[in-house]
């Protein structure tokens, strides 16, 4: 397994209007932008070919993860060379492919829009950058996913527990719990009412999918707001067969929410950011 899927076509209408000629996805937690944490985050996993489904008006994404000649002759030589040594590695570490999803129609159409990108070979990563996850001195998330993927070889979410009144906010599971952490999905539902959700283990944006999904999402029906959600395929793909939830280490900020942003923004200025 070397490919992970980057859904970054979204608008980003929460952060309007910083968003209306920016991608969401390269605002900048401190100094980095959002989607290369997640890239590194997937580089560090092994997950080295990188695959966005992006849409109008997000070359910046693209531009990020190319050289910038210009940019690079006026620095050389410089102590500013030192701010571009993260995006350097990234960009030498990493391939990088993209298409674009042409409508909005839900996570689970932007998935199955990129599988022209990531193929139905061999299961692949999704990450989400929205959710910036980060575990100091340990594994990436999606690292601790993969080699969990090693051993069950099937579909496999992130999962965490969240405040009851916030479960109409995601996807919930219901599994059996098989060891500490570890459950056999038994089904999903997308955003259900406060009073209607069956447990408080919410999937968040980490998922590995074997390459069946594309089949399942093709036959998948518009379900929550009209989209195709990925969270209805998985339900499919768990009564069919096997789809495992992992409650991974470390911290999660959901920086699609201007508190969250703020959040993580102040996180990693403490205690990642090399302050001068």
């Amino acid at each position: 397994m070397k490919k992970c899927l980057f859904p970054v076509a979204g608008y980003g209408t929460r952060f309007l209007p910083a968003t209306k000629s920016m991608p969401k996805e390269m605002l900048p937690v401190v100094n980095k932008p959002l989607v290369q944490y997640g890239v590194e985050e997937a580089i560090q996993a092994g997950l080295t070919d990188i695959a966005l489904v992006t849409g109008r008006g997000k070359r910046a994404i693209a531009d990020h993860f190319d050289i910038s000649y210009e940019l690079e002759h006026q620095i050389a030589g410089t102590s500013k060379e030192t701010y571009m040594q993260s995006i350097r590695k990234v960009i030498d570490s990493g391939t990088f492919s993209m298409t674009r999803q042409r409508e909005m129609k839900g996570l689970g159409h932007a998935i199955l829009t990129g599988e022209v990108l990531v193929g139905r070979e061999d299961a692949f990563g999704v990450i989400l950058s929205d959710d910036l996850c980060l575990n100091n001195g340990g594994d990436g998330v999606m690292a601790q996913m993969v080699k969990l993927y090693k051993q069950f070889r099937c579909s496999i979410v992130a999962v965490m527990e969240v405040p009851a009144d916030e479960v109409d906010k995601y996807g919930v599971i219901v599994g059996t719990e098989l060891k500490n952490g570890l459950y056999r999905v038994e089904s999903m539902v997308e955003k259900p009412p406060v009073d209607e959700a069956p447990s408080n283990l919410a999937v968040i944006g980490r998922y590995i999918l074997t390459p069946d999904i594309f089949d399942i999402l093709s036959e998948t029906p518009p379900g929550k707001n009209g989209e195709i959600q990925i969270t209805d395929a998985l339900n499919k793909q768990a009564m069919d067969g096997c789809v495992m939830a992992y409650k991974f280490q470390g911290r999660r900020f959901d920086c699609g929410s201007v508190p969250g942003f703020v959040e993580a923004t102040n996180f990693v200025f403490e205690n990642y950011f090399e302050k001068d």
